[in-house]
């Protein structure tokens, strides 16, 4: 019985990241691959010496063809404990980079994991983006990044590095999804985009990580300014949440009261179930290559919000993009204060709105074929 030939290595196997490993693998056969694996916790750690633990697990008896895995991998490293994984075709996936991610201050920046994914993507056959944003904003870093080295200069590496480049967006399985609020109850199926009350308030979702990098401090200053102006609306924030709430989180529930319908992580099907019943999906985040939240409630029609910088400019219409907070507040207020009226732009947002290039049926081919030897 001949052994696996592409190995699929995931340091922080949670969230997108394990999203994206379950999507393509269900498009192989199981004798095709195997997989290593971490747990999606400590990232930092699995930053730091997950190439070591996978250079000990990863069997010396193999006849791997195929390397793929996220940049939270230290390629370089890898290769250097295990060079017989060298004859592999080596396959790294952004799912972000660290050249531009936001630190609370300066000093807080940590270069080392930077600089790994400069050293991986040197070691590296094929780099996968998932978005223009992500590609550029690596490629347009890399030399501010390492000229903060105060004593050499290291010149060329965007060269070398960029011919190996590519954006593949992230596949995400629409068809999993009920299709724009298709709600089935029996045998009775109906659109509730067409059936729902013009006037009912308003639910805005706010799908996120509680994590500094996606600003919830900005989402509750715009909260408590819409609940100021008096205006009609229901809101559910939910999302992944990690060690402790956000500081701008704490007694948010008694200030919005009845208003904040659901408050924290959700199961798949009340998660599914919310994004059906949403009207808004809001992003205020600092940090965003993709957002497979924002995509995933559109689909189920909601109308996005987003920042105008980041990737959302690239998938998302000016219409739908924000520059200020202010702006932001007041793009909500009028379609908290005019429902009838919110819903009639909706619906044409969704007349000439594609999901095709974000579906894992159009997008998992282009990365089968990237496994190919």
């Amino acid at each position: 019985m001949s052994k696996p030939s592409i190995l699929i290595i995931e340091p922080f196997y949670g969230g997108s990241h394990k999203q994206l490993i379950d999507t393509l693998i269900e498009c192989l056969n199981v004798t095709d691959y195997e997989i290593f694996s971490l747990p999606a916790k400590k990232w930092h750690w699995r930053a730091r010496t997950g190439a070591l633990y996978f250079s000990q697990v990863i069997p010396q008896n193999h006849e791997y063809k195929v390397l793929f895995s996220s940049s939270v991998l230290n390629l370089a490293e890898l290769l250097g404990c295990r060079p017989d994984l060298n004859v592999c075709k080596k396959i790294i996936y952004f799912h972000e980079n660290q050249l531009v991610y936001p630190v609370r201050e300066v000093k807080e920046r940590d270069c080392q994991y930077g600089l790994n994914q400069i050293m991986t993507c040197l070691a590296a056959d094929n780099i996968i983006f998932n978005s223009n944003f992500n590609r550029t904003s690596f490629l347009d870093n890399i030399q501010p990044f390492l000229n903060i080295q105060p004593d050499l200069k290291l010149k060329h590496l965007r060269e070398k590095i960029e011919k190996k480049c590519e954006v593949i967006y992230f596949p995400i399985k629409f068809h999993a999804f009920p299709n724009k609020r298709l709600i089935v109850g029996g045998d009775v199926q109906m659109n509730s985009l067409t059936t729902e009350n013009a006037n009912d308030c308003l639910h805005l979702i706010w799908p996120h990580r509680w994590e500094h990098d996606k600003n919830p401090k900005l989402l509750v200053e715009v909260l408590l300014e819409l609940n100021k102006r008096q205006v009609d609306f229901k809101v559910t924030i939910c999302g992944e949440t990690y060690h402790t709430s956000p500081e701008a989180f704490e007694g948010l529930q008694d200030k919005l009261g009845s208003k904040l319908i659901n408050y924290g992580f959700l199961s798949r099907d009340k998660y599914v179930k919310t994004l059906l019943d949403g009207d808004v999906v809001i992003s205020t985040a600092g940090h965003e290559f993709y957002g497979v939240a924002m995509l995933e409630a559109t689909y189920c029609g909601c109308m996005p919000i987003a920042p105008n910088k980041l990737v959302y400019p690239e998938l998302y219409p000016k219409e739908n993009l924000y520059n200020t907070s202010n702006q932001l507040i007041k793009m909500l207020y009028n379609w908290c204060r005019n429902p009838a009226l919110f819903r009639k732009q909706r619906e044409k947002f969704f007349e000439y709105f594609t999901f095709d290039r974000y579906s894992a049926q159009h997008l998992v081919p282009k990365y089968l074929e990237k496994m190919r030897f």
